[in-house]
């Protein structure tokens, strides 16, 4: 490959990657939470953004391809990742509601074991990760032909700079959810963003 073009090769990919990552979900409401409580942050921004590297990366490989001939994975996929999300959902509604369970010490991210596990379900349940990233963006990196990796590590990095910014950048909002009221309302978005999302996937 043209060694003058793959760094717009990979800036298509930083640029494509980040306009998929960068939403309101289930993944990124989770960081931002981690990252205001500041409970293993370098953890839950680690599995998401090596979680992305390793699709992503299996998407230019061809496992594409090998997704779109097992449909009946996706389906199991969306059905246990419903439940994991409504489920979610419904104990953030119950926070939401009983405000004596949001007392700053109650607050607790929980351990790092519980930490990991959530952030893996809300990783890998999701049906959408596997068709943004394996998918749509090893489609998209293959047009490139032999830039195709290079697309891909632009992408990686729009990953890595995204939950970065979004774990760590969310302590900058320490201040504000020092209230408790704040913890309520933060609680309720995320029961709204959790509990829709599970739907969609019950619906779709």
């Amino acid at each position: 490959m043209d060694t003058v073009a793959w760094p717009w090769t990979a800036l298509s990919g930083f640029g494509l990657g980040l306009s998929l990552i960068v939403a309101i979900g289930a993944q990124n409401a989770y960081v931002l939470k981690q990252g205001i409580q500041r409970r293993h942050v370098l953890a839950v921004v680690a599995i998401c953004a090596l979680s992305d590297a390793l699709l992503i990366s299996l998407g230019i490989a061809g496992m594409g391809a090998l997704v779109e001939r097992a449909p009946l994975a996706l389906v199991v996929l969306r059905w246990f990742g419903a439940a994991f999300l409504l489920s979610y959902g419904l104990l953030a509604a119950r926070r939401a509601i009983w405000p004596t369970a949001l007392a700053p010490s109650a607050q607790g991210g929980g351990s790092l074991t519980r930490v990991v596990l959530t952030c893996l379900a809300f990783t890998w349940l999701n049906p959408h990760v596997y068709l943004d990233t394996v998918l749509l963006l090893g489609s998209v990196a293959n047009t490139h032909e032999g830039g195709r990796w290079a697309f891909g590590a632009g992408a990686i990095i729009g990953s890595v700079v995204w939950f970065t910014v979004l774990g760590y950048g969310a302590r900058l909002l320490a201040g504000v959810f020092a209230r408790p009221l704040a913890w309520r309302l933060l609680d309720g978005a995320i029961a709204v963003v959790m509990v829709t999302l599970g739907l969609r996937l019950v619906l779709a």
